[in-house]
């Protein structure tokens, strides 16, 4: 099935877009209060309920952000995406990257996140840790190349994961 590339993204693809975002955001913030309730919980010692409220809104947080993403994927595989604003083959290239890793990291942190917590795969916990900085460094390029695009080539990429065209 061959999907046309429509002007921009679907508003339905768009609040996908800045709702996972905002989880990330808050997973990013707080989401160390899964590993002190795991501390805890190592220790036999009883958690406060702030901390158990916490770690279970990191928890639920992560299962919220790969739903979305799946979701996010049909939308794109059955409405597609706007096709790359014209530019330099590697800035073309680095754009597609860190989208490209984006969703690899999006699907794959919450299925490290519960394969450690519920079935106690260390390794699986190990990796989950240390995408924590891979995605801050992705979510700085990403600001920036926005930001690039908006005042320094002065193009419409911004706004088409502003404003939708349905």
């Amino acid at each position: 099935m061959s999907v046309s590339q429509p002007a921009s993204y679907s508003r339905a693809q768009i609040i996908l877009h800045w709702v996972i975002a905002l989880i990330v955001f808050f997973q990013l913030i707080f989401g160390e209060s899964i590993a002190e309730y795991g501390h805890v919980l190592r220790e036999g010692t009883t958690p406060d309920s702030g901390l158990v409220i916490m770690a279970n809104a990191h928890i639920w947080s992560g299962v919220a952000i790969l739903v979305l993403m799946l979701a996010r994927i049909a939308l794109r595989l059955s409405h597609g995406a706007p096709a790359p604003i014209s530019g330099p083959k590697l800035q073309v290239m680095v754009a597609k990257a860190i989208h490209g890793l984006f969703y690899l990291l999006l699907i794959a942190a919450p299925l490290t996140g519960l394969a450690a917590w519920y079935l106690k795969i260390r390794p699986a916990g190990e990796v989950h840790e240390w995408m924590k900085p891979v995605f801050i460094v992705l979510i700085a390029l990403h600001i920036v190349g926005a930001l690039w695009h908006k005042f320094v080539l002065k193009d419409a990429t911004m706004q088409r994961m502003v404003s939708s065209s349905a």
